[in-house]
């Protein structure tokens, strides 16, 4: 399935409900979390889930921690955060200068009016989070599509109408650490990523030949995410495609007895899965957490947790992990996904993260 190109003429009431895969997806870091575009949920959408069983307080120690722990994304030839401040980031995703609004950036900007002016495309509209809004471009359209290249991958960036491209650039940090843990395993390794919008993560892991299941609850996105395999050269590989809601995937793959070597797991603050299921972070992960730690194999390599656009402290989730990995021994590292702007040394914060890694 190809995904259909972003109507930048549509006025964005009536592009409220075509959002992407991840922040949008319909079972949504990135990540943006609304897959309808249109509201949250209703008082009886808030309802415990019928599937949720009650979490049981585990047994033994809580592992150790190293806490905070900050990983950074700097420059690089796929990506560069250009200029940060007066709530706008510029960057550079190939070889497209893209301006997007960012909450974050209090402090003034570095470059001067001109500089900024050089832009390929300006996200204007709706400046919050899950606002959608259109994209400007001063110069010549960027076209629907383009080649890019991270974390020794290939795939397609993509405008949507909710300011992303199809790639976290600060991901890149768990996806190295990712790929060297399974190439020093020198076994084979199974990886599940839970809300894997447009599939770069789960490429990073088929390049170093582990055997990957990708669940993303979007057709839109898992169809990006194939189209990112080919491109990838990876269709050899073995990728399973999954459009389900996650909570319910992995309950059966417990109730298989499946288990997996590494889990990364990027739920959204608010989603809904392909059947209408309701998915809320704060209510959920804690239940989601519980059910990824059953389905890790005898001899595991790490659970990783990511979080956009929650009103927390890394603690929150940090805290969380160390209890849900009680008796589990290894450690618990947590803190921020940074990256570091080109211009000067100034570091943008984008996400929390927690991880955790055996002994």
């Amino acid at each position: 399935m190809r995904n259909r190109p972003v109507d930048l003429k549509a006025s964005p009431r009536k592009q409220a409900g075509k959002r992407r895969g991840r922040p949008s997806e319909t079972h949504s870091k990135k990540k943006p979390h609304n897959s309808s575009g249109t509201r949250g949920p209703t008082r009886a959408e808030q309802s415990v889930r019928k599937d949720r069983k009650p979490i049981a307080r585990r047994a033994g120690d809580r592992p150790s921690e190293r806490a905070p722990l900050i990983l950074e994304t700097p420059a690089h030839e796929g990506y560069a955060l250009l200029d940060t401040g007066d709530g706008e980031k510029m960057e550079r995703y190939g070889p497209f200068r893209i301006v997007r609004p960012e909450a974050q950036a209090l402090w003034p900007r570095s470059q001067p009016p001109a500089e900024w002016e050089t832009a390929d495309a300006v996200f204007t509209g709706d400046t919050d989070e899950d606002g959608v809004g259109r994209w400007h471009f001063p110069g010549k359209p960027t076209g629907e599509s383009w080649p890019m290249r991270l974390a020794g991958v290939d795939f397609l960036a993509r405008l949507t109408s909710f300011r992303h491209v199809g790639v976290f650039p600060e991901q890149t940090a768990h996806w190295q650490w990712m790929r060297e843990r399974i190439e020093e395993s020198r076994r084979p390794v199974k990886v599940l990523n839970l809300f894997g919008y447009t599939g770069v993560a789960s490429l990073v892991a088929a390049d170093a030949c582990a055997e990957v299941t990708h669940v993303d609850a979007s057709k839109k996105a898992i169809g990006w995410a194939r189209e990112n395999q080919a491109l990838a050269g990876l269709a050899d590989r073995p990728v399973r495609w999954i459009c389900d809601d996650a909570t319910k995937f992995i309950n059966r793959e417990i109730r298989r007895g499946n288990r997996y070597d590494v889990i990364l797991t990027d739920p959204p603050k608010f989603g809904r899965g392909p059947d209408g299921e309701v998915w809320q972070l704060f209510d959920d992960l804690p239940h989601m957490l519980d059910a990824c730690r059953t389905l890790l194999s005898a001899d595991p390599i790490g659970l990783v947790l990511t979080a956009y656009s929650i009103r927390a402290s890394f603690y929150s989730i940090h805290e969380l992990m160390r209890e849900t990995m009680r008796g589990a021994g290894g450690c618990v590292e947590s803190g921020e996904l940074i990256i570091r702007e080109e211009a000067r040394d100034i570091k943008l914060s984008t996400s929390l993260f927690s991880r955790w890694v055996p002994a």
